[in-house]
């Protein structure tokens, strides 16, 4: 008598749902200074058993890799819907908003991410990597429909955004670094040339 296998069965809608509330839940915690907050802690205010936690996450170095990956994988994810929904420049000028976002999460999941068994370098050196790829997307595609200027190196627009964070890292430093989204994209358009009078 032969096997015959069985498709294997799509996660429950529920379970995922539980899923991105636990990594909600997680990602309030570590915003709020709780890195060594408990996983049954955790659970508890997710409204979930600490099996079902386990079964998502099967230690606290799955679930603090996961809460950064959501939020990488939301930045990846937005690049193609706003090039669908946005002109090249506008589409580029939203993405760079989300990446200011982008570094908030990952300063507040820093000290957590720290805490890792093989340290947060391999998963940031995998994050660069998806952010150079969308990055470069946008701006090419700004550079084509002729909104950005083709010396434009797409890496020096996250560099830029990157240093504000590092430079004024006290509160409210998302407000300054939104503002220079703005004067990037000004300063990336292409320079007309001076018309002799």
């Amino acid at each position: 008598m032969t096997d015959v296998k069985k498709p294997r069965r799509r996660p429950r809608s529920d379970g995922q749902r539980n899923k991105e509330h636990l990594l909600q839940v997680a990602k309030a915690a570590f915003t709020a200074g709780e890195v060594d907050i408990p996983l049954d802690e955790i659970a508890r205010r997710a409204s979930v058993g600490i099996g079902t936690l386990y079964r998502h996450f099967p230690n606290r170095d799955a679930l603090i890799e996961a809460v950064y990956r959501s939020e990488l994988d939301k930045l990846a994810e937005a690049a193609p819907v706003l090039s669908a929904r946005h002109p090249p420049v506008e589409a580029l000028r939203a993405w760079m908003l989300l990446f200011v976002d982008y570094i908030a999460a990952k300063q507040v999941i820093a000290p957590a991410l720290k805490g890792l068994l093989d340290g947060p370098s391999t998963l940031y050196a995998q994050s660069g990597t998806v952010l150079q790829t969308a990055i470069n997307t946008l701006v090419a595609a700004a550079v084509e429909s002729g909104d950005i200027s083709t010396d434009i190196e797409p890496i020096d627009l996250l560099c830029a955004l990157a240093g504000v964070s590092n430079f004024s890292a006290g509160p409210g430093w998302e407000i300054g670094a939104k503002r220079l989204v703005n004067i990037l994209i000004a300063g990336s358009r292409p320079h007309k040339p001076h018309s002799l009078q």
